[in-house]
């Protein structure tokens, strides 16, 4: 069998194949929206039991419309509504959306959709996406519910990249499944930091997120949180170091050590 002749292959192909390697291989970090546009189709799942899913939505929600690219013709002020969608079930596992622990610049803009079916609240979704006078869309959906298929996901993608409309999409309890979402993350709940000043006030909440699917970045797994109203984002093995240091250290200080 003879072996392909390579040298009559023309040199774009090499410089494609190349420059589409170099930008997987790119890492995900905060901010990214600034450089390269809106995250516009996101799954996030998570269990019920510590609802780390909606609020880390909302944490990469934001991430990319704080740093969205702006032109000479947008506004600086985006007053635009938020849409946060969700079905009765998702309701009854997590709780609806508490406005006064929203951040403040969203208490007044939020729209909440309750909708009884997957059916329901997936029209919800696609309606809002076709909106330009939204500055993002927040779903949730538990389970794996039967509409909720490729072609429906397929569906909102070409909503969202054809509106430019954000979505965030929280599947609660749900298995992963065949989605056409560009970028696809797995969060849970992890201790959140020692506050500086008040050891007994509640800290900063943080997550643990998995990026395993992603159109445009290689997949990593990362310690997010929120400081001073910005996103940030650790390597997960040394956050959780320092969070096993810091609880032993937390061991040592109330059951000190006595002398034999």
């Amino acid at each position: 069998m003879s072996k392909p002749d390579l040298s009559s292959l023309p040199s774009v192909a090499f410089e494609d194949v190349a420059a589409l390697s170099a930008r997987r291989s790119a890492r995900w970090r905060p901010g990214l929206a600034q450089s390269e546009g809106l995250a516009l189709h996101n799954e996030v799942f998570s269990s019920s039991r510590d609802g780390a899913g909606a609020a880390a939505a909302l944490a990469l929600a934001l991430d990319d419309w704080r740093n969205r690219p702006l032109d000479s013709a947008s506004e600086q002020q985006d007053l635009r509504s938020v849409l946060w969608v969700q079905t009765r079930e998702a309701a009854r596992r997590t709780g609806r959306p508490y406005r006064a622990g929203l951040p403040e610049e969203l208490q007044a803009r939020l729209i909440h959709v309750l909708a009884e079916k997957a059916e329901d609240a997936l029209f919800a979704l696609e309606e809002g996406l076709r909106c330009r006078d939204l500055a993002f869309v927040v779903g949730e959906i538990a389970g794996n519910p039967k509409p909720l298929d490729f072609t429906a996901s397929r569906r909102l993608t070409l909503a969202s990249e054809k509106h430019g409309v954000p979505l965030f999409l929280v599947r609660i309890d749900a298995a992963r499944d065949l989605s056409a979402a560009r970028m696809r993350w797995e969060v849970a709940s992890v201790a959140s930091p020692q506050p500086r000043w008040n050891a007994q006030a509640p800290g900063a909440p943080r997550w643990r997120g998995e990026l395993f699917r992603a159109r445009a970045h290689a997949p990593g797994e990362w310690v997010l949180g929120e400081e001073q109203d910005s996103l940030t984002a650790s390597k997960a093995w040394r956050d959780t170091d320092d969070a096993v240091a810091n609880w032993t250290a937390g061991l040592r200080q109330r059951y000190p050590r006595r002398r034999a």
